[in-house]
């Protein structure tokens, strides 16, 4: 079988029928939309981004993978995924006892200049590489190299409690909602209070930092399709880009064009922390 190139991201593809431990295997969307519906396999999967931002999600949440990053994802755990624009992504996948120490939880990592060219490298592997050969020596430096990279905080928690996914649910149908914390509780049937003790439960977020990292996330999702500052600004709900950028730096520790330059650059490309918003976050007043 020869290295494995799909053009059809929609597809979901056998790849537990494959006897290798490990296979990679390169796919393009070169201008339409797409999603992987909801299914799981028994290997792991990494999916690498090379351009564009792929959206990820599983039953407790959502994860973001922007470009020269990429997201883990267990054996065994139900999951979709979905590209918007032109995408270009990799696709690793390992069976659970390939290797020690990889990640057993959904995580985003950051992607080394050397992982990325291992991985680019394998995805030209045929699918039944021939075992103890130089592929399979690769392959070995590649599973080390992805046991230690460092995760990156790029996910947005979904809440089990219904009321709470009903919140949730509203807000990410309507990101520039600006109504109070207090008038979303009564809307979902609970006191102020109590909402707020119950994400910081079942989430361990408080609702601002909630919504601050939806924000970020959609805000992500629109620069790297090329549009402008000020534009993502007015349709995420604030007044100017100002409040924007001082949200998007509060969050992600710088503004967002140099965020997005240091992502997209090859010399910044192991080094630049994702969205981390620190646990020692300053009291909501909203």
């Amino acid at each position: 079988m020869s290295n494995m190139t799909i053009t059809d991201l929609s597809v979901a593809w056998d790849v537990d029928s494959l006897s290798r431990a490990v296979v990679a295997l390169s796919a393009k969307s070169v201008s339409a939309d797409w999603e992987n519906a909801r299914h799981q396999h028994r290997k792991a999967q990494l999916i690498y981004s090379a351009r564009g931002i792929l959206n990820c999600e599983v039953e407790d949440g959502v994860w973001i993978v922007p470009p020269q990053c990429a997201i883990w994802i267990p054996g065994d755990l139900p999951h979709s995924a979905r590209g918007a624009g032109e995408t270009e992504c990799y696709c690793l996948f390992v069976e659970p006892d390939a290797t020690p120490d990889l990640p057993t939880t959904c995580c985003t990592i950051s992607v080394s200049p050397l992982l990325r060219e291992l991985l680019l490298r394998a995805a030209g592997f045929p699918a039944l590489y021939p075992p103890g050969g130089r592929e399979e020596r690769l392959i070995a430096a590649l599973l080390d190299e992805l046991a230690a990279a460092p995760v990156e905080d790029l996910h947005l928690p979904m809440p089990r409690d219904p009321r709470l996914r009903r919140l949730t649910g509203m807000l990410l149908a309507d990101p520039t909602d600006k109504t109070a914390k207090a008038d979303w509780a009564t809307r979902i049937g609970m006191s102020e209070r109590s909402m707020s003790r119950l994400l910081l439960h079942d989430i361990g977020m408080s609702f601002g930092r909630w919504r601050r990292q939806l924000h970020v996330i959609l805000a992500l999702q629109r620069l790297t399709r090329g549009e402008s500052v000020q534009r993502v600004a007015m349709e995420l709900g604030y007044e100017n880009a100002s409040g924007f950028v001082t949200m998007f730096r509060k969050a992600v520790g710088k503004p967002p064009a140099r965020y997005l330059s240091d992502r997209l650059s090859g010399a910044a490309r192991a080094s630049t922390p994702g969205i981390v918003l620190p646990d020692a976050t300053p009291p909501d007043t909203e």
